[in-house]
């Protein structure tokens, strides 16, 4: 028996050794997958980098910031539309008296007095209208199409003229920076905006998160309050689970912003509530305070960046750790039929995280992606990238992120789209 004892022994430490060894073998097999994966993604983003600019080159740039072969002449664009304009717009900008008008206002009639609705709207947006006509962009038939009977620079001059109804005392930041907006990255410009966002497993266990986002102004066009309300959905061995994320509820201002310079500043609180479960790591189990800051550049060539530096501040640093966060995403929004139709913005962000614990490391991610306008008024946007781990991949795995994306500012989801 003792023979026998000593030969099971034997075997079962030989196969604890091959076992071994396989199992070294297959984590180096699986690290070379991975670098492998890591090389394909840096190739993606060069690829991606380079197709933005080429892209850029092809389609004349983007339709974020017009670009003029000359300034703009506003006394020129004062005749223009006296000249054209005035008869169903009317001499104040507010529209023509309904006597004097052969048809119904349609619920897009513009108020160009109302800053807090034109100064979101790009020069961009004002040109496809006035040079392809209302439907172009999903709006009313009865906005002819001026192409043919303006030249390029009376309907740059007009757009001038036409600003100055609004006299933005407020210093409303100009829709010219409302930069794409990013899959995580958030941006400094107020919104007024319903996104439904999803992040899922692309490896492992399946799981996902979808947020649903409300952004509106509040106040006056400076001030954003955002409500955010993930659900969760996983495969916890083996079995399907779902629940409530924390809810985050948050109020953004608008600190600074200059079209001259490209430039805008943002501050930004949120308080996220612990609505979530945390034993199925839906939630941190803790109240925390989310504080940050978010600065946006817009450059001539109309390339632009975004960042965003904060923290998460749970109330119970034992239940969850303090980390602080910061993310920055370059991109290049193109457009089409000389910066008035469809837009594309391929983007790269890169994100970073690190608890505020003695001798932790810095968690970094890259997320390659691409946002594209969906309807003709370009209200409607989806945006679509991969999000890599770089560093401590441990028990961190890339993940799809999406979203569709409202701007219910430019009316309502279902009209703007023929």
């Amino acid at each position: 028996m003792i023979d026998v004892r000593i030969a099971v022994r034997e075997i079962g430490l030989a196969g604890y050794l091959v076992r071994g060894l396989g199992g070294r073998q297959g984590e180096r097999a699986r690290a070379r997958r991975r670098n492998e994966r890591r090389r394909g993604v840096l190739v993606g983003i060069v690829a991606l980098g380079v197709a933005a600019l080429l892209g850029g080159w092809a389609l004349e740039a983007s339709a974020q910031r017009l670009h003029y072969a000359k300034p703009q002449n506003v006394e020129n664009g004062e005749k223009v539309y006296k000249g054209g304009c005035i008869a169903c717009h009317g001499a104040d900008g507010k529209g023509a008296p309904m006597s004097s008008t052969v048809f119904l206002r349609p619920d897009t009639f513009p108020d160009f007095t109302d800053c807090a609705g034109t100064t979101p709207e790009p020069d961009g947006n004002w040109k496809a209208a006035i040079v392809h006509g209302g439907p172009s962009r999903g709006l009313s038939q009865i906005m002819p199409a001026f192409g043919d009977l303006l030249t390029d620079e009376q309907i740059n001059d007009v757009i001038a003229y036409m600003r100055g109804f609004c006299r933005n005392v407020h210093h409303y930041p100009l829709g010219e920076l409302n930069l794409p907006r990013a899959l995580v990255t958030e941006k400094a410009f107020p919104e007024n905006e319903i996104v439904v966002s999803t992040a899922a497993s692309a490896s492992g266990a399946p799981a996902w998160t979808t947020d649903v986002i409300d952004e509106r102004t509040s106040i006056d066009a400076r001030t954003q309050l955002e409500t955010d309300v993930p659900v969760n959905y996983a495969d916890q061995g083996g079995k399907w689970t779902e629940g409530l994320g924390d809810i985050t509820l948050a109020v953004k201002r608008e600190m600074f912003s200059s079209l001259r310079t490209g430039s805008i500043l943002s501050l930004q609180g949120g308080i996220l509530l612990p609505t979530g479960d945390s034993n199925r790591g839906f939630g941190a189990g803790t109240t925390q305070f989310e504080p940050f800051a978010a600065f946006d550049q817009l450059f001539k060539e109309n390339t632009f960046l975004q960042t965003q530096l904060g923290a998460d501040l749970p109330v119970d640093p034992s239940v969850s750790p303090r980390s602080m966060f910061w993310r920055a995403t370059v991109g290049q929004a193109i457009g089409q039929d000389h910066m008035l139709g469809r837009l594309y913005s391929p983007m790269v962000e890169f994100l970073a995280v690190r608890p505020f614990q003695p001798g932790a490391s810095t968690n970094w991610d890259v997320l390659p992606e691409m946002q594209v306008t969906v309807s003709r008024r370009q209200h409607v946007r989806m945006g679509v990238g991969v999000r890599e781990p770089f560093t401590n991949t441990s028990g961190r795995t890339p993940q799809v992120v999406f979203y569709f994306l409202w701007d219910r500012a430019d009316g309502k989801l279902w009209n703007g789209w023929r």
